[in-house]
């Protein structure tokens, strides 16, 4: 029975072979691992970071209150309590007999108002978050119109204040015409 053996650099080689891919299977081992454990870091720090975000939600939940909804949903609440109140309002003017009459009136109209008033919500939400933007920066025009000209006024005053002091001239002042 003949048998090969294979020379010794045949051994050597296959050897040599068997652990270069023993050692790639291990540095690949290695770096699944390491992709896990940076994975879990991620999910680690994503977890943390959402749960410091909840707990100041709470915080301010807690401090402040609820937060506002947006402005169809404000507009809704506006409607509603203003409809509340004009329903519970009772007309002492109109005497007994006229006030179930009145109040029938009113509640009618209430219905009415919210039954105009609610569709256009429903439809167009977004369109009351546009326009209670609109009215902040219409704010935030008219607040720095007025900071500037209150500027101009106290700057122009403060120049003619060390004048004043000085007896009977009346100093550099704007004529108002009465007439």
């Amino acid at each position: 029975m003949s048998e090969e053996r294979p020379t010794s650099d045949a051994a050597g080689e296959d050897a040599a072979a068997r652990r270069d891919a023993a050692d790639e299977a291990r540095t690949a081992e290695q770096a699944r691992e390491s992709d896990r454990a940076r994975a879990t870091d991620a999910d680690a720090w994503a977890t943390a970071c959402e749960e410091d975000l909840n707990a100041e939600k709470a915080r301010r939940r807690a401090q402040y209150g609820p937060p506002p909804g947006s402005a169809a949903e404000e507009l809704r609440k506006l409607v509603d309590t203003v409809a509340d109140k004009l329903s519970g309002l009772q007309s002492p003017l109109l005497g007994a007999v006229a006030g179930g009459a009145a109040q029938q009136m009113v509640n009618q109209v209430v219905r009415q108002a919210k039954a105009a008033v609610e569709p256009v919500i429903e439809r167009n939400p977004d369109v009351f978050d546009h326009l209670a933007a609109a009215g902040g920066e219409l704010l935030a025009a008219y607040r720095s119109a007025v900071e500037a000209q209150e500027r101009r006024w106290t700057n122009r005053d403060t120049g003619h204040q060390g004048g004043r002091d000085q007896g009977d001239d009346p100093g550099p002042g704007e004529r108002i015409d009465l007439d």
